[in-house]
């Protein structure tokens, strides 16, 4: 198992962390007996970095991690986990939420905690003001927790600000070979590792679309090119080649997808695809290129739109739901658009004003497309399901 040096602090951890989203179930809930020996397995190979939260397997994952971790295999590991701002209206409550984690985890200390699924400055903004922030950096004073971080699901003008906003010990983003030019993008890994932040990849595999749903055409070509390699082996090696990403997480289910990661993780190490390799991925995305609904490179161009719709975070989840046939992508949009950000960001807020598409390079038809994505994906029910469900969470 290959390791890389956590810049901020020395950390040697493990390139590939264990997501722990996806354990195996049985009748619905977690399968204890298979997946505590999945957990064993991992860090017997050299995984000592573990990731969970609060709301992960319905609040089931942090008490499984941490009945699975006694026994003195706590202390072999790094544990991440996280706090839920949708969840968060008092800093009592987030109070109440991190003595919660810290029981159920069976630990005194949390080695990487994170502010969960920032989409917007505004919702970092108001954890700022609720005094969430002070908080936790007493914490992080006494020793209670060691590291300060956050996840993103956003656009990438948001996580540049978020990301010079506070002096990070760390952060969480999605990527992979196609969002590259989505979220954070490549840009926004660049400019972390640049400030000298750790940077931790979230979906390597898209929730294992970019093995499960890729087109005929992409599997072909990746078989002509490396016969023996899966199309789960491409996708993480082209994370593992940028130097500026410390640790993969993967959300291994089961022992066959544990041994694969593994013995990748075991010579992924930077700089070491083959400009021929490299080319593949070229290839790829011209492919999947051209199954594309709407051409937007997320460049962010367009953007702010001054009725505060994310543009390009619309697109990638409308392209999403037909180029790898995703059935969540429904709900992804309802979620990070909509009813978890501090200002509702979703496609039917377009007023028609138009000022985006004049900074568009593909000249893109962005009020018409806005107007398609918000018919598929929002409906007759949207808007009043995300009221009330904003007020239920209490997001303002």
């Amino acid at each position: 198992m290959l390791t890389s040096l956590n810049q901020k602090n020395g950390d040697q951890l493990s390139i590939l962390g264990f997501g722990c989203m996806r354990f195996p179930t049985k009748n619905g809930a977690i399968d204890e007996e298979r997946s505590t020996k999945i957990i064993h397995e991992a860090i017997n190979n050299g995984i000592n970095y573990f990731d969970t939260a609060y709301i992960y397997h319905s609040g089931k994952s942090e008490p499984f991690l941490g009945k699975a971790l006694s026994g003195g295999y706590r202390e072999q590991v790094k544990i991440a986990t996280k706090l839920p701002p949708f969840m968060v209206t008092t800093l009592r409550s987030a109070q109440k939420i991190f003595a919660t984690q810290l029981t159920r985890l069976q630990t005194n200390y949390i080695d990487y905690y994170l502010l969960h699924m920032l989409t917007d400055k505004a919702m970092f903004d108001r954890l700022v003001s609720l005094g969430v922030l002070s908080w936790l950096e007493e914490l992080k004073a006494n020793g209670v927790i060691k590291n300060l971080g956050f996840s993103f699901h956003g656009a990438k003008a948001d996580f540049e600000e978020i990301l010079v906003a506070y002096p990070w010990d760390f952060c969480q983003i999605q990527y992979n070979y196609m969002d590259e030019n989505n979220q954070a993008t490549k840009a926004g890994l660049l400019h972390a590792a640049s400030l000298g932040i750790p940077v931790i990849v979230m979906e390597p595999l898209r929730g294992g679309k970019l093995v499960t749903d890729l087109p005929k055409e992409v599997l072909k070509t990746f078989a002509d090119n490396a016969p023996l390699r899966s199309p789960a082996e491409w996708a993480l090696r082209w994370v593992w080649n940028h130097p500026e990403v410390n640790v993969l997480l993967s959300g291994m289910s089961d022992e066959k997808q544990l041994a694969e990661n593994i013995k990748i993780a075991s010579d992924a190490a930077p700089n070491s695809l083959s400009e021929k390799e490299l080319a593949v991925f070229e290839q790829i995305k011209s492919e999947l290129l051209q199954k594309t609904k709407i051409p937007c490179t997320g460049c962010g161009y367009c953007m702010p739109c001054p009725f505060g719709v994310n543009i390009p975070g619309c697109f990638s989840v409308y392209n999403s739901k037909y180029l790898l046939n995703d059935k969540s992508a429904r709900f992804k949009y309802f979620q990070t658009l909509g009813a978890m950000s501090v200002t509702p960001a979703h496609a039917s807020r377009c007023t028609g004003c138009g000022k985006c598409e004049s900074h568009c390079p593909q000249e893109i038809e962005i009020r018409k497309e806005l107007k398609t994505v918000s018919r598929e994906l929002e409906g007759i029910f949207y808007r009043p399901i995300l009221a009330i469900t904003r007020f239920f969470l209490r997001v303002k």
